[in-house]
């Protein structure tokens, strides 16, 4: 004779007796054992037990497990490209001390002075703008740099933000990404197949994983921008190769820059690395002008045939970040929190990015550091 299952509600009023209440989509599934004694528990704990559906679903595959039972999809009827999926509830939005100067976005989320410049030509900086813009520029670079050595398999893309959070504070800077355009975050963390924009959250960083880190700060009113895509744990061959070609077409690009060479070059730099080792590169995101403004002229495109305007001149500052899927498919498909940008199908995406400064003879990289080891 079999024994009794017992309600499996962590939460159960009843003193967890024996159950009969069988969860249907496990049984469908195959999994045995989850049983509730009544309709109560059963709804009680209903998101956290989605994630077993979904280990089951998705077997050897991204896993998405928070360090709460509390944690849950919040849009579970949106048809995902891949297996990663968002993580809530949200950690409250962090706060900045009051000592620390913001850009004018901060309270009301709209880059006012952005749209009033936009359709204006790129600014040459002076060297008072230009020295500012090294310091925030470092400053973004020593962020970065932190919060990499903190990845590892366990650890949530929300810790992530924490330490980059506290970081930028404890430079006397103010994270760009709080409240612009009402973003809720102090960094962008992509996984996987998120090409970018991603909202740090509870998902824990499996082994296997590859996350991008976007960094931005504002210090002494300019703004710093850098990221990079890092490998979690062992990770194989393909994401070997699309974080070292990723890395590979924005070196190339960057080889290019100097006065006199044009905006839209760049792509064709980039475009046949990313071909030649069977990526694509998007085009719905660009790099942009940087100082003052968090996002400005000149735009970037990274592929190849584009039709930018512009010519770099001496004294310009601007980012090449461009993003590189697996396979042939460039563009992208947005998740309901209108912010994180996935491939369309499910491969995965890693980016890499420079804030630039063009010399009388040629660039230098603002953001520089050292590349990861892959």
């Amino acid at each position: 004779m079999s024994s009794a299952v017992l309600c499996q509600s962590a939460t159960c009023i009843n003193g967890n007796p024996p159950s009969r209440m069988e969860c249907p989509t496990c049984s469908k599934l195959g999994i045995r054992g989850s049983f509730f004694c009544s309709q109560e528990c059963y709804k009680a704990g209903c998101e956290a037990h989605k994630l077993i559906h979904e280990l089951a679903k998705n077997p050897g595959s991204s896993v998405n497990v928070g360090k709460s039972p509390d944690s849950y999809n919040p849009f579970p009827n949106f048809s995902f490209t891949g297996t990663v999926r968002p993580l809530y509830p949200l950690s409250p939005r962090r706060t900045v001390p009051d000592h620390i100067p913001r850009p004018d976005y901060a309270t009301t989320g709209r880059p006012n002075s952005e749209m009033r410049e936009a359709g204006q030509p790129p600014r040459i900086l002076s060297s008072e703008e230009i020295k500012k813009m090294r310091t925030a520029c470092r400053l973004s670079r020593e962020v970065l740099d932190i919060a990499a050595s903190h990845v590892r398999a366990g650890i949530t893309t929300d810790e992530l933000d924490e330490i980059v959070h506290n970081a930028t504070i404890e430079r006397n800077a103010y994270p760009s990404t709080i409240n612009y355009r009402n973003y809720p975050k102090s960094v962008c963390t992509s996984i996987n197949e998120v090409i970018c924009h991603g909202i740090p959250d509870q998902r824990i960083l499996q082994e296997g994983d590859i996350v991008n880190i976007d960094v931005s700060l504002f210090y002494d009113g300019y703004h710093g921008d850098v990221n990079a895509t890092y490998p979690v744990g062992k990770i194989d061959e393909d994401s070997q190769k699309l974080i070292r070609t990723t890395r590979e077409s924005l070196d190339a690009s960057i080889k290019l820059c100097k006065p006199g060479a044009l905006f839209r070059d760049l792509g064709k730099a980039i475009e046949p690395i990313a071909r030649a080792n069977g990526c694509a590169v998007v085009r719905s995101y660009t790099g942009h002008g940087i100082h003052e403004l968090f996002h400005c002229a000149p735009n970037i495109p990274h592929y190849a045939k584009n039709k930018a305007v512009g010519t770099m001149k001496t004294g310009m500052i601007f980012t090449i970040e461009p993003m590189l899927n697996l396979g042939t498919n460039w563009s992208e498909i947005h998740w309901p929190d209108n912010w994180t940008a996935t491939t369309v199908d499910g491969k995965r995406s890693a980016q890499f990015e420079e804030t630039l400064l063009i010399t009388e003879t040629g660039v230098e990289i603002l953001t520089a550091g050292r590349s990861p080891s892959i």
